[in-house]
C-alpha cells in the first residue's frame, strides 16, 4: 500500500500547519508522515506556516519575516478555518518535533526565496539534531541551494528537492543537491519517470492529489510513491 503523508497536517479537517491538524494526523496509525512548512520570524525562530504573508491563515497582516516571535504568538491561526479552532497558534518547529518524536516521520519544507531567510537550513538542522531526530525527518525545498546546505551540515538527515514539471538534468540536480527524494507535483508523474527513479533507489513524493481519481492515478503508477494529500482518508 502507498505510504500516506498528511499535507500540512490533516489540513482538510483542521487549520493547516497547526497543532490541531498535526495531532489529528498523529492519532491515525495509517498515516505514515506529515508534511509541514518552516519559515523564520524576524528574530530567527523557526515556525510552521506556509504563506510568506500572514493574511490567509491568521488574523495578522504583513510578511512573516518582518514580525517577531512574540508578536506572532498573539495571532489566531485557527478561526479562518472554523470557530471550533479559534485560538490556535502558529507553532514553533521545536514544538512540532517534540510532539512527533517517535510517532510520525516529518517532511519539513524550507519555505524561502532568494535571500529571504539567511540561516534557515542551519536553524532547522540544529533543531532536528538537538532532538536526536536525524532519522525521523526529510528536509525538502524548491530552493535546491538550501537542500545542498542541509547536506553540507548533516550527512545523516534525508533530503529532497521539490519540482514542478519534468525538468531536464534532474539526475544532475539531485546529485548536486545531495538529495535522494523527489517531491513532485503529481500530474507530471509518468510510469517511465517513476520506474527510472525507483530503480535508482530514490524516493518519490507526489503532491497534492486530493480527489479519489487523482489519488488512484498515483497509486496505479506504483505502490511505492508516497501520497502527500490534504485528504488522507481518501488515500486510505
Amino acid at each position: 500500500m502507498n505510504p500516506i503523508m498528511a499535507h500540512r497536517g490533516w489540513s482538510s479537517r483542521a487549520p493547516e500547519n497547526t497543532l490541531a491538524a498535526i495531532k489529528l494526523a498523529i492519532d491515525e496509525r495509517w498515516i505514515q508522515s506529515i508534511e509541514l512548512d518552516v519559515q523564520l520570524t524576524k528574530d530567527g525562530v523557526p515556525i510552521i506556516i506556509h504563506d510568506f504573508r500572514l493574511e490567509r491563515t491568521t488574523n495578522g497582516v504583513g510578511f512573516v519575516k518582518d514580525i517577531s516571535f512574540k508578536q506572532l504568538q498573539k495571532l489566531d491561526a485557527g478561526l479562518w478555518f472554523s470557530p471550533k479552532y479559534q485560538g490556535e497558534k502558529i507553532p514553533t518547529l521545536e514544538e512540532i518535533l517534540q510532539l512527533c518524536k517517535g510517532k510520525k516521520r516529518l517532511n519539513l519544507e524550507l519555505k524561502t526565496a532568494g535571500n529571504m531567510y539567511e540561516g534557515l537550513a542551519n536553524k532547522v538542522v540544529q533543531c532536528v539534531e538537538n532532538m536526536n531526530m536525524d532519522k525521523e525527518v526529510v528536509i525538502t525545498s524548491f530552493d535546491h541551494k538550501e537542500v545542498r546546505r542541509v547536506r553540507e551540515l548533516s550527512s545523516f538527515i534525508e533530503t529532497g528537492i521539490i519540482i514542478v514539471g519534468n525538468p531536464t538534468l534532474l539526475n544532475e540536480q539531485l546529485e548536486h543537491a545531495g538529495a535522494n527524494t523527489i517531491s513532485i507535483s503529481f500530474p507530471f508523474l509518468t510510469k517511465p519517470f517513476v520506474e527510472k527513479h525507483l530503480i535508482k533507489g530514490r524516493k518519490i513524493v507526489a503532491w497534492t492529489p486530493n480527489s479519489a481519481q487523482e489519488i488512484e492515478y498515483v497509486k496505479r503508477l506504483s505502490g511505492k510513491i508516497e501520497v502527500c494529500t490534504n485528504f488522507p482518508e481518501r488515500a486510505l
